[in-house]
């Protein structure tokens, strides 16, 4: 007998035809199954492809009677209850390959946007009354020479730096602790505190998971510490930013600009954002390609096959 996956998501299905022969799954009939549907039939199920639209927390882990294995369709797993899962003898997985390219792109474009007013030129054009076109108006900053920070300097970090160096971008970083110093000399990358960071940095890019520890590390005091040309980039998780901090930063004018991909309480976006010239925003889309998506769905599909199979898998817990 096939087991039986159920998918929280609507996926395309040939990224997962490699499942066929071997599972059984089962769709929602369009967009994404609800908390308490996946309460009434999560029961029958050994794989839990999960949701990101609510947290898979105790009260559906203990509904799934069978569960063996949650094949998180992401990096992050803050969606999901980890330890209670282990707890419940549960394997938990992500999906770490296939989300470094698109999103090294990304926060790439967005360090570019916001450097070169591209969204505010967009916006002003489109506008009846138009931008000045004069010769000293409404300049943006340049990049080649400048100094990148980078807060979380893993494999994310490390294909951000790889785009940096080719811009000609001086390369800093802060770790929980320095990578090696075959690695630094890669990126000729040079460790430093986090003050340090936020002081020598031109542009700022946050790449670290949300934990107790990277909750709100950009705040009031942090920023107040940045250059008065700084820019930030977010592609990590919104938590990781307070947001009244730094609208209020960005309204005063007190760093040159954001580019965001996350956000606090994300599908809403708080909108004191919506009002600014000096943020550029984006939906999450750090993966949103068609060849990143595909790739996040072959990287899960490999976890569970794996995973029956007694082979490496992407576990966190």
């Amino acid at each position: 007998m096939k087991k039986k996956i159920l998918s929280g998501h609507n996926f395309h299905r040939e990224p997962f035809q490699v499942l066929n022969e071997q599972f059984d799954l089962t769709y929602p009939p369009s967009g994404y199954f609800k908390k308490d549907q996946i309460h009434d039939i999560i029961g029958e199920y050994e794989v839990f492809i999960p949701n990101f639209s609510f947290y898979t927390d105790k009260e559906i882990i203990d509904k799934a009677k069978n569960l063996k294995l949650i094949a998180n369709f992401g990096v992050g797993y803050n969606n999901i209850d980890v330890e209670y899962a282990a707890q419940k003898g549960i394997v938990v997985t992500n999906t770490p390959n296939s989300v470094l390219e698109p999103t090294a792109e990304l926060c790439f474009g967005l360090i570019h946007a916001v450097a070169r007013r591209i969204g505010f030129y967009n916006n002003k054009l489109r506008t009846p009354e138009g931008v000045s076109w004069g010769l000293y108006d409404n300049p943006g900053i340049a990049i080649y020479g400048k100094t990148l920070g980078i807060y979380g300097f893993g494999r994310i970090g490390q294909a951000i730096a790889r785009r940096a160096i080719a811009c000609g971008m001086n390369i800093i970083y802060h770790n929980r602790r320095p990578v090696t110093k075959e690695m630094e000399e890669k990126y000729n990358a040079r460790y430093v505190s986090f003050d340090e960071l936020l002081s020598q940095s031109d542009f700022i890019s946050i790449n670290a998971p949300a934990t107790p520890e990277t909750y709100h590390i950009i705040n009031e005091a942090a920023i107040d510490k940045m250059k008065s040309n700084a820019v930030l980039i977010n592609t990590s998780r919104g938590s990781t930013v307070d947001e009244v901090a730094l609208i209020e930063a960005l309204k005063n004018n007190r760093i040159f600009g954001a580019g965001l991909d996350v956000y606090e309480t994300e599908p809403r976006i708080n909108p004191e954002f919506f009002k600014l010239d000096n943020v550029v925003l984006t939906p999450h889309a750090g993966t949103q390609t068609i060849e990143g998506r595909y790739d996040m769905q072959r990287e899960v599909a490999e976890n569970i096959i794996n995973f029956y199979a007694g082979k490496p898998i992407s576990k966190v817990n």
